[in-house]
């Protein structure tokens, strides 16, 4: 194969193959931009698979698309079984090779490819109404939403990226660009989708992203611009005024009980989820079968770190987040560190019930459980933005104002903790933040992952690590003596080798 081949176009080859389901996609997605874009119809088909292609299994559609996040305290898998790709980055040992982390690369790149294509021709599309134009506008939004939000994960992911806005050019490998610049690029397309789309969307179009969930995904940008590795404090004070943004238009509020929040599907706390449909051949499966234990018959893809659960606070969101009793077929219901059970670990019960088609169970007993379920994937929930708030603003300020203090405590509320008493220092408050996205968002993906990285946390993770975890599959030593390089994943090696003049990160 040509080595100038450019990625992008690499991927859109391979995504019929990448994925485990096999997709019934618009045909008119496929064609050339010079012979369709001809009318909303089209233009809409062309949206809708640019989600459906970060939505499937070979993307955002399994737990593999948060292989390279398993370095957290909140992520853990089966020390044996088929788990291989996920232990790699668990034990901070992953390779270039890992098959699983291609969906981490390979969905949003495919994804921004596709979302080029509508943003280079989205205007050629003739609208002599308002109402038209107005349509056109909002899938042009959608896709600069899109382009926007997958960059972000990949920079966060991947680091330095190259920067392709238009149609791929099959004769140039464009060079990797420091975050600093892809920042730029996301910024921009964040802001861009804010300015097209309407506020919130409703009805059959609910789970599409509006102006809000732009706003509250940028004000999750600048917030990790203000940590590692861009350290730049100033954006402290523009993520509180997205968020600010966000919570004053009175468009979302948090769920009244935290585990509704993972049995319901774009719930008044969704800010923007991506949408799926097992009849429709778009199942998730992330949920479900993945989490259930091995002694009950599930997959057992993931779980907590032990001292991640004995460190949760005490309270009605702990007993909803993990599960702690184990329905053993062979030796009935026994405490998670049963020394009968597979791995005498807790497991995560949020992720069980899918949306009311995950699991069937009796308090003894698994009756029977889906690996493929219809349940969204909420990317940005409002008690996110909540604690970007809060933290943003106390950092940027150097104070905490009551205001901070009370989006802090609507979360912990909610959770069944009394609230924060104030006087915290801005930093004392920040921490007191972090900790509490730390269980607020247990398991769900990249959030504590992204967390540890920006605030440069994975020393004090390491070093809480449980000496039981697992002893026969240590760590890998020389990233406990220096866990910097591995906060960034490495760029897969098939796409690498693809790539003259790219250069793979450093100690991989």
């Amino acid at each position: 194969m040509n080595k100038k081949y450019f990625l992008p176009l690499t991927i859109a080859a391979m995504i019929g193959v990448s994925s485990c389901v096999k997709l019934t996609e618009d045909p008119r997605a496929t064609l050339t931009p010079g012979n369709y874009f001809n009318t909303q119809s089209e233009l809409d088909g062309a949206v809708t698979s640019a989600f459906r292609a970060l939505a499937v299994d070979g993307a955002w559609g399994f737990t593999s698309k948060m292989t390279s996040y398993f370095g957290s305290d909140d992520l853990t898998t089966h020390p044996a079984s088929n788990k291989a790709d996920s232990r790699e980055f668990d034990r901070l040992q992953g390779t270039t090779t890992n098959a699983s982390m291609r969906s981490e690369w390979e969905g949003p790149w495919n994804t921004i490819y596709q979302a080029n294509n509508v943003i280079t021709n989205f205007e050629k599309v003739a609208a002599t109404t308002n109402e038209a134009i107005q349509q056109r506008t909002y899938s042009g939004g959608q896709a600069y939403f899109l382009r926007g939000l997958c960059y972000f994960y990949l920079v966060r992911t991947f680091g330095a990226l190259p920067i392709v806005t238009g149609p791929a050019d099959i004769t140039v490998t464009p060079a990797r660009e420091e975050p600093a610049k892809v920042y730029e690029l996301i910024i921009a397309d964040l802001k861009k989708a804010a300015e097209m789309l309407p506020d919130k969307w409703t009805g059959v179009n609910v789970g599409r992203p509006g102006a809000l969930a732009a706003r509250a995904v940028l004000a999750n940008v600048y917030l990790t611009m203000a940590g590692w590795p861009l350290n730049q404090h100033s954006n402290y004070a523009l993520a509180a005024t997205e968020a600010k943004a966000v919570m004053d238009a009175g468009k979302y509020d948090l769920m009244a009980d935290y585990l509704d929040v993972f049995k319901t599907n774009n719930n008044i706390e969704s800010v923007f989820g991506l949408q799926y449909n097992v009849g429709g051949q778009l199942p998730n499966r992330s949920f479900g079968a993945t989490c259930i234990p091995d002694d009950e018959g599930g997959w057992d893809d993931f779980f907590p770190e032990i001292n991640y659960f004995k460190d949760a606070p005490v309270c009605k969101r702990t007993d909803q987040t993990f599960h702690t009793q184990i329905k053993s077929n062979k030796i009935g219901v026994v405490r998670w560190d049963d020394p009968r059970t597979a791995t005498h670990h807790p497991y995560y019960n949020k992720f069980r019930y899918g949306a009311g088609d995950g699991i069937v169970e009796t308090p003894t007993q698994v009756v029977s459980f889906n690996a493929s379920t219809n349940k969204t994937t909420d990317i940005v929930r409002f008690a996110e933005t909540l604690l970007t708030y809060a933290e943003a603003s106390a950092m940027a300020a150097n104070t905490v104002s009551d205001d901070a203090y009370e989006a802090l405590n609507r979360v912990r509320r909610r959770a069944g903790l009394p609230n924060i008493v104030k006087g915290l220092t801005a930093v004392a408050f920040r921490d007191s933040v972090v900790n509490e996205r730390k269980y607020e968002f247990a398991g769900e993906f990249g959030q504590r992952w992204f967390d540890i990285v920006r605030l440069q946390l994975l020393p004090k993770v390491i070093a809480r690590r449980d000496p039981n975890e697992f002893k026969d599959l240590p760590l890998n030593p020389a990233a406990v003596v220096n866990p910097g390089p591995k906060y960034i994943a490495p760029i897969p090696f098939r796409d690498l080798n693809l790539s003259p003049g790219w250069t793979q990160n450093p100690t991989y």
